[in-house]
């Protein structure tokens, strides 16, 4: 074990981007559990992680009992992300962002342990301000079929801050803007990964509403760059932080590129705009580069040409693990 440098439990450390975190953590030196229900997160994603002698696994649920500590830092990525995944269970989705985040800030109580709360651009539901700075409140639809995991998102955060002014557990709560790149689930509905898969086989893009709503898509790698500068941050960090790309594109531009790219004509399938998707999102980054210096690097062309190098040889790896046809 690599104590010398810290002890980290990564809750949703099996995900696309908890995966990330464990990576980083490790090549930091610190001891790494992973914990996760493998709901959303993969076995694969962490499987080279696995032969680490500081990397250990436990799987399990965050309602339910944690990994006891110490630890130093407790990292509460746990929650599904997308939206058809997180409206399968939409109870199991608020519980896992309401129990499950006070499960964790208790632990971190016990341990005094720094607490870092993935939250999400969610909070500010359909925005009527833009682009959205961290003192909007929002425009949440509380009986929406969106409502479990942005309330859910919502009461991580007043559970955090409660912990902060309560008990004084160092909180480091953090917006996530639409993140994207290699290890997304390639079934999770989200509009990147939707997009390249489809492309990728040659199939006609689904576009919801005409695809004129708008997205700032930040490639993972500066996203957790943002993640570790907030956690490693001296100071006490008291209030939430946007981290994305202030970039904005249509959904339609997206699907445009993504053709170009690839090399795949466009073909487009029309869908009515679902219940409650933001019309417009982009993050005002301004807190982010005031306290952290942090802004994103990677432009979004660099980031896809990744991203869709990384589907197309996971799709190979499925066609050629699926037995033959007699």
């Amino acid at each position: 074990m690599n104590l010398d440098k810290g002890r980290a439990l990564v809750c949703g450390g099996a995900g696309f981007l908890g995966s990330h975190v464990c990576e980083r953590l490790l090549l930091e030196g610190m001891d790494v559990v992973c914990f996760d229900n493998l709901q959303t997160g993969a076995r694969a994603n962490i499987a080279h992680l696995l032969r680490d002698e500081a990397f250990t696994f436990v799987e399990g649920c965050v309602c339910e009992d944690l990994p006891e500590g110490p630890f130093d830092e407790i990292w509460n990525l746990a929650s599904p992300a997308s939206p058809p995944r997180y409206q399968i269970d939409p109870v199991g989705t608020l519980m896992t962002n309401v129990v499950g985040t006070r499960n964790g800030l208790d632990l971190a109580r016990r341990w005094n342990a720094r607490f870092f709360q993935a939250s999400t651009s969610e909070v500010y539901g359909d925005p009527e301000v833009h682009p959205q700075r961290e003192d909007y409140r929002g425009a949440v639809n509380a009986t929406g079929p969106r409502a479990c995991y942005d309330e859910g998102k919502r009461a991580a955060e007043t559970l955090c801050f409660d912990y902060r002014r309560m008990y004084e557990v160092d909180v480091r709560v953090a917006r996530i803007f639409n993140t994207y790149g290699p290890r997304m689930d390639p079934e999770d509905g989200r509009v990147v990964s939707n997009f390249v898969v489809n492309a990728l086989a040659s199939r006609p893009l689904e576009l919801y509403g005409g695809g004129e709503q708008t997205r700032s898509f930040c490639y993972r790698d500066d996203l957790v760059d943002g993640f570790l500068l907030m956690m490693r941050h001296p100071d006490p960090i008291e209030v939430p932080v946007n981290l994305g790309n202030p970039v904005e594109v249509t959904v339609r531009e997206l699907g445009e590129l993504v053709h170009e790219m690839i090399g795949t004509r466009p073909a487009y399938v029309s869908r009515p705009m679902p219940i409650d998707d933001p019309r417009q999102r982009r993050p005002d980054i301004s807190r982010a580069r005031e306290l952290l210096g942090w802004e994103p690097r990677t432009p979004l062309r660099l980031g896809l040409e990744k991203t869709i190098a990384y589907f197309a040889k996971d799709a190979a790896r499925r066609r050629q693990s699926e037995p033959a046809l007699s």
